[in-house]
């Protein structure tokens, strides 16, 4: 229940019971929550004030919506370092996760100028299109969209695409990986983006691009990332 002479607003009261129950247990991650009509019943409040208490905890990343089917608990964020270079696979597989991925587009294409440019190629040359749904343990967490030179990988085929490409790159292709340069940026996931991610829009994400090279200096990926923003968290270490 709710105490409607208290100074603290009916929906912060309402947030705060939400979040014990959920830190007790009694929702654990991938449960649902009641729906809004059930929530306006135990409180004895609008729906409206149920709303804004949910939106609020999304917004925190505590739980997230599916279209068409409900409200849900967040598994706790996925704690991404900015340093060092490692595949989807091998981030999800390190944290005791077991990662997945949907191939929604694999095409040989022209690249734009910028893709060219980037992969220091010849806008006539042809490029491999990869856009991969990645997820972690059944929950979709990013989308890839990956452009790969194909004179790099003349004998690519779609299912080398179902394990890690780093995987190939450097067990069947035999390149060494060196690095990359890569940037990131807060943004909202357009309604098709939501969709594949099973999010509503307008929905926060982060949007990560990468060039990476071989150890020869050669750039063989463009990849453009859309990672969920209630499931990542990125972090660095500086100093002084």
């Amino acid at each position: 229940m709710v105490d409607k002479q208290s100074p603290i607003p009916i929906y912060a009261q309402i947030e705060e019971q939400l979040k014990n129950q959920i830190s007790e247990g009694k929702f654990p991650p991938g449960a649902a929550i009641p729906s809004e009509r059930e929530l306006t019943e135990t409180f004895g409040v609008s729906r409206m004030t149920v709303r804004q208490s949910i939106t609020n905890l999304v917004n925190e990343g505590l739980l997230y919506r599916e279209k068409g089917r409900g409200t849900f608990v967040a598994a706790p964020k996925v704690e991404q370092p900015l340093s060092g270079m490692t595949s989807f696979t091998e981030d999800m597989l390190s944290r005791g996760m077991a990662p997945s991925n949907q191939l929604v587009k694999f095409e040989k294409r022209q690249p734009d100028k910028g893709i060219a440019e980037q992969l220091q190629i010849m806008e006539s040359d042809e490029v491999y299109f990869v856009e991969r749904i990645r997820y972690a343990d059944n929950i979709p967490m990013a989308i890839e969209r990956t452009y790969l030179p194909v004179k790099l990988f003349p004998e690519l085929r779609e299912e080398a695409l179902k394990e890690s490409l780093y995987k190939y790159v450097e067990q069947t292709a035999q390149l060494k990986i060196a690095g990359a340069v890569q940037r990131m940026e807060a943004s909202l996931a357009k309604k098709e983006e939501a969709e594949l991610l099973h999010v509503e829009a307008p929905f926060a994400v982060l949007v990560i691009e990468r060039v990476s090279r071989l150890d020869n200096q050669v750039p063989f990926e463009v990849v453009r990332s859309t990672y969920r923003a209630d499931r990542y968290k990125f972090t660095s270490e500086i100093q002084r």
